[in-house]
């Protein structure tokens, strides 16, 4: 199981808005060039985001904004936002274990319950994680290794 990168592309997206916000205007091209990915991929992230309303994007060269303070957005709300789960599911499940096998016609009650015990873990983990607490964190590591 791999989550996509458009998940961590999305936290550097608030990082770069947070960070510059005020020096650039936050443009797809801005983000695309800190990011090194296409600046289409970007505006599709930007549109997921706007669509979760969790970020103002302004038309032309207007650029890229919050749309609530970074305490008010989780890593659960970034996820969800950008990453499409089949059912809501973060584990997808082999389609047809042969029933006329034991371990095949067992797996789905021994591994279902556990299996949804583990993404309510993580969704709880992420909940607990808000955007303030991503640019506490870079400001601290930039200040530390601005000296270099």
């Amino acid at each position: 199981m791999q989550i996509s990168s458009r998940f961590t592309i999305a936290i550097h997206i608030f990082s770069c808005i947070n960070t510059f916000e005020g020096e650039y205007k936050i443009t797809s091209y801005f983000l695309a060039s800190s990011i090194q990915v296409n600046p289409v991929i970007i505006r599709k992230l930007l549109g997921q985001l706007k669509e979760a309303g969790l970020i103002e994007v302004k038309r032309g060269s207007g650029g890229a904004s919050l749309a609530k303070a970074p305490s008010e957005i989780n890593l659960l709300d970034v996820f969800n936002a950008v990453e499409s789960l089949d059912d809501g599911k973060l584990f997808h499940f082999h389609e047809n274990p042969n029933p006329d096998c034991p371990v095949g016609r067992s797996v789905h009650p021994v591994l279902d319950g556990r299996l949804e015990q583990i993404q309510r873990a993580m969704e709880k983990e992420m909940q607990s994680i808000s955007l303030e607490d991503i640019f506490k964190d870079t400001n601290k590591y930039l200040e530390q290794n601005s000296h270099s």
